[in-house]
């Protein structure tokens, strides 16, 4: 199964044209190669109209072009009217996307008002309750029927008012249909999408695109591919065009990076048609990375590289680590194999951050570049290795595009069948000038990240950065971010909305304070239950908004504390946490010495 044109040469994903918005408005035409569209959420109450239209407007001001809502029930459905109406009377005509979960009466309702509505398969016509049966091709049948008597209405109220839909799945809010049938895998979440298409497509309603978004950015990757390589093979007609994003992703760098890793990966690939950068913090933040991703991509592929015939070195459907050797790169220091994927740094980096290095730190150079046994290749054609305990990285200042160059060398061993480690770098030229630094950030997490989903690379050197001490840093945080590499505590936040029951971005903030030194521990913060226990079931512990004023406190996907006033909810989640003996103490740095993290 195909999944783009070529992994070694850029070019973009050609589907058909969904529309949103009216020829009277100002439509966005999205798929179809045009330009790639940024999007956002607000975050207020949608009852509150004047908020709604104060946020709606500061979005498109930092250049949003589709503004999200959440529209939680047919009341607040219908507060569209009056929102939509404002918008309108200021001259504003970007077009609005209603956000559904659990009602469909609510997506009728909002149909009448918005230029889209947003369904997810997993709950518009079922309720999760984790439960464990087995379903008969009868009864998978009589649910698919069940479905259609609920999802056809929206459809025919689409077609009828020139609405679009996104029929968005997320991981971790699968129906227990597809669970039982697929698990929480990136198939299942493919189905539970075709499940909704094939009903609208009966219809013969095509004004949709899809996502499939997942908080894990090697599976939120995973799911695109598959999901391309599956309507490429149902047909050309099949070809809808794609939002992407990672959601709940989180805040300031950590949320770059992830969302970096798995919208920049995709993009890298030519697939992608409108993307949102799920974050903790004001939306129109959102919307400036988006600009920032956008913008990069070109510097970062090329359309004239040759396609090669070379087989790809990963499956891109399934993550698994590239098998190698484990190697001594420096004196008791692995690299390869089982072994955590190192970091590696220049000789002016480690003369710059050695002093400030404390025995026992998580955050440390592991090798020197220099003082590497390490053999530079040409990976545009086939090379002598002399044998497989040989570390090996692609030599500078080659005509390639970075990510092209590292899929290059993977297939190029496979095919020799050599297994020898691979040291990743973020650029095979060192820049001349600084980067800004939101620019550095997302140009190692996009190249890093993207080849790290591939499962290469064994160790990474970062030269974007110039910063020593903050190129340290961000090597570590891209491992981390990829889930290859863990020291320190990793958060699950969602990006707020009308239905969170409480202020998200001063409650994240909190949370870290109090648990950010936890080591290998993953915590979900999430405003309501909408995601909350299936997107948080890979975290440790999760904090949920139950009620307002009242959290929830999860143990994987499971509520273990009801009702807690938020005044206590931190600390009540500090306590589970010790109850569970995942905590420990914060060190404190010794007297008049600098921590480097």
């Amino acid at each position: 199964m195909n999944y783009c044109f070529s992994p070694y040469r850029y070019q973009r994903r050609s589907t058909r044209e969904v529309v949103i918005g009216s020829p009277d408005g100002q439509p966005v035409a999205l798929g179809n190669r045009l330009p790639i569209v940024p999007q956002s959420m607000i975050t207020c109450d949608t009852l509150d109209t004047d908020a709604c239209v104060r946020q709606t407007l500061a979005l498109v001001a930092a250049g949003c072009r589709l503004v999200r809502i959440t529209a939680q029930t047919v009341r607040h459905a219908a507060n569209l009217q009056p929102i939509v109406a404002a918008l309108r009377a200021t001259g504003c005509q970007t077009p609005l996307v209603a956000d559904i979960h659990f009602k469909p009466q609510a997506a009728l309702e909002a149909a009448n008002w918005v230029e889209a509505v947003r369904i997810n398969p997993g709950n518009y016509a079922d309720s999760k309750k984790f439960s464990v049966r087995e379903y008969t091709d009868t009864q998978y049948a009589e649910e698919i029927a069940r479905i259609e008597e609920k999802f056809v209405p929206l459809i025919e109220r689409c077609k009828e008012r020139g609405r679009a839909l996104r029929i968005g799945t997320n991981h971790g809010s699968l129906s227990d249909r597809i669970m039982n049938r697929h698990g929480d895998t990136p198939l299942g979440m493919v189905e539970s999408a075709l499940e909704f298409a094939r009903i609208a497509r009966s219809r013969d309603f095509h004004n949709f695109k899809f996502s499939m978004k997942s908080s894990n950015p090697k599976v939120m990757i995973q799911c695109y591919r598959l999901l391309v390589a599956r309507l490429e093979a149902l047909g050309p007609d099949w070809n809808y065009p794609l939002h992407l994003g990672v959601t709940e992703a989180g805040d300031g760098e950590d949320g770059r990076i992830k969302s970096a890793i798995g919208i920049g990966s995709l993009l890298c690939d030519g697939l992608g048609d409108t993307i949102r950068v799920s974050l903790t913090e004001d939306s129109p933040n959102e919307i400036v990375v988006c600009h920032d991703l956008l913008a990069l991509i070109p510097q970062l592929v090329s359309p004239t590289t040759e396609a090669y015939g070379l087989r790809p070195s990963y499956d891109p459907f399934a993550y698994a680590r590239r098998d190698t050797p484990a190697i001594e790169v420096t004196p008791g220091t692995l690299a390869g194999g089982t072994q955590p994927i190192r970091v590696v740094v220049t000789r002016s980096v480690w003369d710059a951050v050695a002093p400030r290095v404390r025995p026992g730190d998580d955050i440390r150079p592991e090798a020197v570049y220099e003082d590497l046994n390490v053999q530079e290749i040409d990976p545009r054609d086939d090379f002598p290795v002399h044998c497989d305990t040989q570390l090996l990285t692609v030599a500078d200042d080659l005509p390639l595009p970075t990510i092209t160059a590292f899929r290059l060398l993977a297939a190029r061993l496979r095919r020799l069948g050599n297994s020898n480690p691979i040291l990743l770098k973020d650029t095979l030229a060192a820049p001349e000038a600084p980067f800004p630094p939101q620019e550095s950030l997302l140009r190692s997490a996009v190249v890093i990240g993207s080849l790290l989903s591939d499962g290469i690379g064994d160790a990474i050197m970062i030269r974007n950065e110039p910063g020593p001490g903050q190129s340290l840093r961000l090597a570590y945080n891209i491992l981390q971010a990829a889930g290859n590499r863990s020291f320190k505590t990793d958060y699950v936040a969602c990006p707020s909305c009308g239905r969170t029951l409480f202020d998200l971005q001063t409650v994240t903030v909190r949370i870290r304070r109090r648990t950010e030194h936890l080591k290998g521990v993953k915590i979900a913060v999430m405003g309501c239950i909408v995601n909350g226990p299936g997107e948080m079931a890979d975290a440790d512990f999760g904090y949920v908004g139950g009620a307002p004023g009242k959290i929830n406190l999860y143990v994987g996907k499971s509520a273990v504390k009801f009702n807690i006033p938020e005044a206590e909810a931190v600390e009540r989640l500090v306590d589970l946490i010790k109850e569970h003996d995942k905590w420990r103490e914060p060190a404190a740095p010794p007297e008049g010495q600098t921590v480097l993290a």
